[in-house]
């Protein structure tokens, strides 16, 4: 309670971290409104272990993406659970990830080639075995292309 009323923080998860000069700076946690409903909350972390489970999935599986279901999993954490949320931050695999997204919006190099690649190579597939149309590979070309553009254009962790 004395720490918050120091250094000004908000009631809620902090962080704490060492800055160049090895000192400890804390920095508030975005505040995201836990819900009041127990049942809201129950099924909020139910969502919040099945976007880690589909996230463990796609560590093996090249064709399904990890980080895009980890993050769905540190909002429904933040939502509904402080420790659960926790525990997803400090993890030493799935950590890293979110933590540069929560703070940077930034995606990981070879996220971003991995995700490129595969939407080409499932493009492709599409193209190939999709039946001889033209409309299908269209739509789902354009919204590849979209997705690339913003994977592209934002920083890289």
């Amino acid at each position: 309670m004395l720490w918050r009323r120091v250094t000004g923080l908000k009631k809620g998860f902090t962080n704490l971290r060492f800055n160049r000069r090895m000192r400890i700076t804390a920095t508030a946690e975005p505040s995201a409104r836990p819900l009041n409903s127990r049942p809201g909350r129950v099924a909020l972390m139910a969502l919040g272990f099945l976007c880690v489970a589909i996230g463990l999935v796609g560590i093996v599986v090249p064709v399904l993406p990890t980080t895009v279901f980890l993050l769905i999993a540190a909002w429904a954490f933040s939502r509904s659970s402080e420790r659960f949320q926790r525990w997803l931050y400090e993890h030493p695999v799935f950590g890293p990830p979110v933590i540069a997204w929560r703070d940077h919006g930034a995606v990981p190099l070879k996220a971003k080639v991995l995700a490129i690649v595969m939407m080409a190579v499932s493009l492709t597939v599409i193209i190939v075995y999709g039946g001889g149309g033209w409309v299908l590979p269209a739509i789902v070309g354009g919204v590849m292309a979209a997705v690339a553009v913003y994977l592209v254009t934002r920083p890289t962790a």
